[in-house]
């Protein structure tokens, strides 16, 4: 049996209230808190950030007969999350606002509430494992492939991982569902949580249009004619395909997002594939950058994993892939792996 204290992070979902369940069955001492991240005002009951998610946490661990705190980072999130996708959007950036997150609130921000709770471990809902070998801690995929959440907590580092529990990333989708109803936990039913917990129905656009000064400009090809008007290059993302409002006897497709001109790339979609891309701000969880073969790189969470090749050079990476990958989206993370193993990963800067 486990001993010790754990702050087990419970969005109200099935994954957090069965992560919480299966450590209490282990022994260890259990703290539920739920996260306020989003002012009361709009938060609804959109994803992790609704009011609604804070009672069925209160549920959950009245269920399970653990203590439960709601912990105010509605400031920390604005600041760290908030703004930084915003500005990332206005600078025609694709943003993963659930990456940042992770790293400066979940993995950060609520491990030194932990510790204020004497607790040495935080725990989460996520599909990933955490092994400790002989070199240190590696991250590894979960075994559900088609919940593998790996992709989000690729820049962890030595410390955060010796420190994290992740009851899960050993389980199916299924096999939580069956464990949630075999205890009576009201969220065995519950819908899956959508990407971006703030953007309520999915749609980030109008989200973007009350906080930004959108300045509309020219719609071009790559040869730099232009085909039309666009209405604020956050409105768009790379590969986008319908709202472009263009008279084509083809379909075309977004290239690229040209802020310092203010215009809109567009093109047939064979011309949305790279061979290659650079990417900065580079983690890697060993904390040395990899060896050997075997590489694979993933340019956005559901994209297929793609053979390749990294060269590493001070703080940026290029990467080859054996095939063209299609829509590289400046500011997405490419993520790497070797096998089961998370290697680390950075943001993506240029691709060609």
């Amino acid at each position: 049996m486990a001993t010790g204290r754990v702050v087990a992070a419970m969005s109200g979902g099935v994954d957090s209230s069965v992560a919480a369940a299966i450590l209490k069955e282990q022994g260890w001492d259990v703290i539920g808190v739920t996260m306020q991240i989003w002012p009361k005002d709009t938060a609804g009951d959109s994803g992790c950030c609704g009011l609604g998610a804070i009672e069925d946490a209160r549920k959950m661990a009245a269920k399970l007969g653990i203590r439960h705190y709601v912990m105010d980072f509605r400031r920390e999130f604005e600041e760290t999350v908030i703004a930084d996708f915003c500005r990332q959007y206005k600078q025609g950036l694709t943003p993963n606002p659930c990456i940042r997150c992770n790293k400066y609130i979940k993995f950060e921000l609520l491990r030194r509430r932990a510790a204020e709770l004497d607790a040495g471990f935080i725990a989460t809902g996520h599909y990933a494992r955490v092994l400790k070998a002989d070199e240190g801690y590696q991250l590894l995929k979960g075994v559900d492939p088609a919940k593998d959440q790996s992709y989000f907590l690729y820049n962890l580092t030595q410390h955060q991982l010796a420190h994290l529990l992740l009851p899960v990333g050993g389980l199916t989708k299924p096999e939580v569902r069956r464990l949630a109803a075999e205890r009576g936990l009201p969220s065995a039913a519950s819908k899956e949580s959508q990407d971006i917990c703030f953007i309520p129905g999915g749609d980030y656009r109008p989200f973007l249009i009350e906080r930004l000064i959108l300045e509309p400009g020219d719609i071009v090809n790559s040869a730099g004619n232009v085909l039309g008007r666009h209405k604020g290059l956050p409105l768009y993302t790379v590969g986008q395909r319908q709202g472009l409002g263009l008279a084509s006897d083809k379909r075309l497709y977004v290239l690229k997002m040209d802020s310092a001109a203010n215009r809109l790339v567009v093109g047939p979609e064979e011309e949305l594939f790279s061979g290659q891309l650079t990417s900065a701000e580079l983690t890697w969880i060993s904390g040395q950058a990899p060896q050997g073969n075997g590489i694979t790189a993933k340019i956005r969470y559901r994209a297929e994993e793609a053979p390749s090749k990294i060269e590493v050079k001070d703080n940026t990476a290029r990467v080859t892939f054996e095939k063209p990958q299609r829509a590289v989206a400046p500011g997405q993370a490419v993520v790497f792996y070797q096998g089961e193993v998370v290697l680390g990963g950075g943001t993506i800067i240029i691709d060609n």
